[in-house]
């Protein structure tokens, strides 16, 4: 006896259903197969031998029956666990060779190395010996279609040897073959069996089952002749040694890289159009986060251009029931007594029309103090400012804003000591604002004139209340403090609310969270085609997974499992994305240095912006990828293998 068989099938059935008809094709099999034998199962076709195979190599499973794997019940593995014995143990020889058609014989005959955990440099070298072996050292980096079907037959043989092939299992290895290469795979064969492996055939030609030890007949679904006992004719020396592992048995990783760069070579077009939303996407949140943070940093910049240590108050004249909202110099006065108060600054806004010449135009005139300049950080360009006598004696002097004065004297350089009229009163130039350009809201600071605030009561508005007063403080630490104080100095004052204070820290800070929410908003948009893209991607794996079905059932039988599959498939959709987020950085980056340059924008791109962005396009890809992947992961073995 040769001890305990390798194969045993006890009851084994398999019936098939399409629709309400059921069929059974395997009707109560029993089988044992010893290590070591070379057995050939032959029937004509529909007897249920091909069936039969599948259900030998764990390519399906039966409808009932027990089937015990060298002693256990295989029923009782996962899918996974089934893949590996796949892998480990069984080598698949077909009749369609079931090569995969873009890479050379050498890469298909690694295959299920690879999913062994076995390194590169190991895989090629096995690879080559098993090849070379097999007569084909000068086809080793030839395609399957630059192969003969006995070249084709031969690379398969390789393939299922790889992993060591304990057990060979060939689907009528000689049915697409011509006499000459028939007999060659078969002699190859022979030999297999000599050396210890355990080889079964399935034939319907009762030529080719001579050559074997064992013949075993199937007729309609049962074994109807087996001319053999079940034992190994005589002990065979052990299989040829399985490559060493260097690595856990996992899909390796260059493996999905040349799957996916395989994927985006072979329909470009395609590719390119699925990329395109993501592309886009990842384009524009870069060039929004850029051009918003930009904007962001002006707007603040401008803000801040006038400091932070100062409190500004105006009267609140928004409700009518109120009798108030009046501010007086009395106020500025009193205001001016306080603790922590370095300056203060009262002002009026009025509307003027203003001549010089030929040239009349409206713009906004402040009447102020002369602490305007320390107050505003807002000194002259050219001439200088009014004097403290000027105010006092409400003298009809001006300062010129930079936009004012370039529209009311063109080409001239310092127009200080010139008159301009006023709503008809003349007034001289004593000098003009150095430029400052838009504030925080895009108005332009430099449309405007400054002139005493007595004059301008006096001569222009005929009253003397205020429009506002701005207090500089000394101590910013306290700012938050002398805001109080002045509240409760104003409300004593008035027995009254009918004013708001604001100060600069509060009014940047406002700035700032508006203009985030901006960005923020803007980034959202935008990531919209991102959500697109990713429908994109879904759409072309859900197709990739279609049209490589049969490629998914050969990774199967020579050992992938559903974890194999379903990580190549999610790497090539991440390597799908990622490729779109690339070219998105290229096309965002382009983007905004375009809108800075053509349209005078601040942008600022930011390594965090920059990063959220890939990793956006990156999860999109790994997102929308999940299902097609996850597909492809439970396919049938069979059916895949029967896809054209």
């Amino acid at each position: 006896m040769s001890g305990a068989p390798l194969i045993q099938l006890s009851g084994i059935r398999r019936a098939f259903t399409h629709g309400a008809v059921t069929s059974e094709v395997l009707r109560g099999i029993d089988l044992t197969i010893h290590a070591g034998e070379f057995v050939a199962i032959v029937g004509q076709s529909g007897s249920g031998k091909s069936t039969l195979m599948n259900i030998l190599g764990l390519l399906d499973h039966p409808s009932g029956g027990t089937y015990r794997f060298a002693g256990e019940d295989v029923s009782t593995l996962s899918r996974d666990g089934q893949a590996e014995l796949r892998r480990e143990v069984f080598g698949f020889v077909f009749q369609r060779y079931h090569l995969l058609p873009g890479v050379s014989a050498r890469a298909n005959a690694e295959l299920p190395a690879i999913y062994a955990g076995v390194d590169g440099k190991a895989r090629q070298r096995r690879a080559t010996a098993l090849l070379e072996r097999l007569g084909l050292g000068g086809r080793l980096d030839h395609r399957p279609d630059q192969l003969s079907g006995g070249q084709q037959q031969r690379v398969s043989i390789a393939r299922a040897l790889m992993n060591g092939g304990e057990v060979i299992l060939a689907d009528e290895p000689t049915g697409a073959l011509d006499s000459a290469s028939g007999a060659a795979v078969m002699d190859l064969l022979r030999e297999l069996a000599a050396e210890g492996h355990t080889v079964i055939l399935i034939t319907h030609d009762p030529a080719v089952a001579r050559i074997a030890r064992r013949v075993v007949e199937i007729r309609d679904g049962v074994i109807v002749r087996d001319s053999g006992n079940g034992e190994a004719v005589h002990p065979a020396p052990a299989p040829a040694r399985r490559p060493d592992r260097h690595a856990p048995a996992l899909f390796a990783l260059t493996e999905a890289l040349r799957s996916a760069f395989a994927a985006l070579a072979g329909n470009p077009f395609r590719t390119a159009l699925t990329l395109l939303g993501i592309v886009i996407g990842t384009a524009s949140v870069i060039a929004m986060l850029a051009i918003g943070e930009g904007t962001r940093r002006q707007v603040l910049a401008r803000a801040a251009a006038t400091g932070t240590d100062w409190i500004v108050v105006m009267p609140d004249n928004d409700n009518p029931a109120l009798p108030g909202g009046r501010m007086t110099l009395a106020d500025a006065q009193a205001l001016a007594q306080l603790p922590n108060v370095k300056s203060v600054n009262p002002g009026r806004w009025t509307t003027v029309t203003l001549t010089a010449g030929a040239v009349t135009l409206r713009s906004e005139a402040f009447g102020t103090s002369t602490a305007y300049p320390e107050t505003f950080r807002w000194r002259t360009h050219r001439g200088s400012f009014f004097t403290p006598d000027d105010e006092r004696a409400a003298a009809p002097v001006m300062v010129l804003g930079a936009a004012v004065a370039a529209r009311l004297f063109p080409g001239v350089a310092d127009p200080s000591g010139r008159y301009v009229l006023a709503n008809g009163i003349p007034f001289l130039v004593t000098g003009v604002l150095e430029p400052k350009g838009p504030d925080e809201r895009g108005m332009d600071r430099d449309d405007r004139v400054v002139l005493p605030l007595s004059t301008a009561s006096s001569r222009l508005t005929g009253s003397t209340d205020l429009g506002g007063i701005q207090l500089t403080v000394t101590d910013t630490a306290r700012l938050t403090q002398t805001k109080g104080h002045v509240r409760e100095t104003l409300l004593a004052r008035h027995r009254m609310e009918d004013f708001f204070i604001n100060d600069m820290a509060s009014r940047i800070a406002e700035l700032g969270e508006t203009q985030s929410a901006m960005a923020g908003l803007l980034a959202v948009i935008a990531s919209v085609s991102l959500l697109v893209g990713g429908i994109g991607v879904m759409n072309i794996m859900l197709m990739s997974v279609t049209e490589r079905t049969r490629e998914i059932g050969i990774r199967m039988a020579v050992g992938a499992s559903g974890r194999d599959i379903l990580g190549q498939f999610l790497a090539e959709a991440v390597i799908l994305a990622g490729a779109g987020g690339l070219a998105g950085l290229a096309l965002g980056l382009a983007v905004g240095v375009g809108a800075a340059l053509a349209l005078d924008l601040s942008v600022v791109f930011q390594a965090r912006a920059i990063a959220l962005a890939l990793a956006g396009a990156v999860g999109t890809g790994l997102l929308f990828g999940y299902m097609p992947a996850g597909r492809a992961a439970r396919l049938d073995p069979v059916r895949a293998l029967a896809r054209e």
